[in-house]
């Protein structure tokens, strides 16, 4: 082979190393701001911190992402928010009845997010939010509200089914929403808050079973017959 042939191999294999090192950078960068927002909270974490733990500078980092607001977002879209139109194609296509649905979306979330890094953005939102309003309000409108609205439509269906007796909606959605928080806040927060205590011993597997038959439990359609002690005509 000539020289002028290397030559043009060795620039073609250093444009290719180049251009896939280019694509993978976006990704890169959002796997190291994941890290350090969950590890240091929004307003600790540096630009350029992120930057180096990615690999590049801080200019590269910013050929990307405008700002670290910016960069927040794209790491908030690109670990939750981002997944709910394949969440809602799931519920689309769900032929169980409802109350193995809920049960599959319950555990689901765990697997998917609640073990994972991206758990930690919530603890994050809920010790930041009301230093960064503008952040608050994203998140309210790209995690809070479509999760919210997807649960609406799981309790829904069962009521619609005859599954479930009739729930006020506005308020049904955190009987789901509310042991999952606690679930987070708990498993990022052990050795801080929980230490030596009985919170420190939950199994988040057994703790979710545990907490949709609860749920279920209230949920499920009872016969007039079957009135819970102390709860039936106050005249009787």
């Amino acid at each position: 082979m000539s020289i002028s042939k290397l030559i043009c191999q060795a620039s073609s294999t250093l444009h290719t190393k180049r251009e896939r090192r280019k694509d993978a950078r976006p990704g890169e960068l959002l796997a190291a701001a994941l890290d350090l927002f969950v590890e240091k909270g929004y307003a600790a974490t540096k630009a350029e911190e992120v930057a180096k733990r990615a690999g590049v500078s801080k200019g590269t980092l910013f050929l990307y992402f405008a700002s670290k607001e910016e960069l927040f977002k794209a790491v908030v879209r690109e670990n939750i928010s981002g997944r709910f139109s394949e969440w809602n194609s799931e519920f689309d296509a769900f032929e169980g009845n409802t109350a193995d649905m809920l049960r599959h979306c319950m555990t689901l979330w765990w697997a998917r997010i609640g073990c994972t890094k991206a758990s930690g953005i919530t603890k994050l939102m809920l010790s930041e939010a009301h230093n960064f309003p503008e952040l608050a309000a994203f998140y309210q409108r790209e995690v809070i509200q479509p999760a919210h609205e997807l649960i609406r439509r799981i309790l829904q269906r069962g009521v619609d089914r005859g599954e479930f007796a009739p729930v006020d909606m506005k308020y049904g959605v955190y009987t789901v929403v509310a042991p999952m928080l606690f679930l987070q806040i708990v498993m990022r927060s052990q050795t801080a808050c929980f230490e030596d205590c009985e919170a420190t011993q939950v199994v988040p597997e057994e703790y979710i079973a545990v907490q949709v038959q609860t749920i279920l439990n209230g949920l499920r359609v009872r016969s007039p017959s079957s009135t819970p002690p102390g709860q039936g005509n106050p005249s009787l």
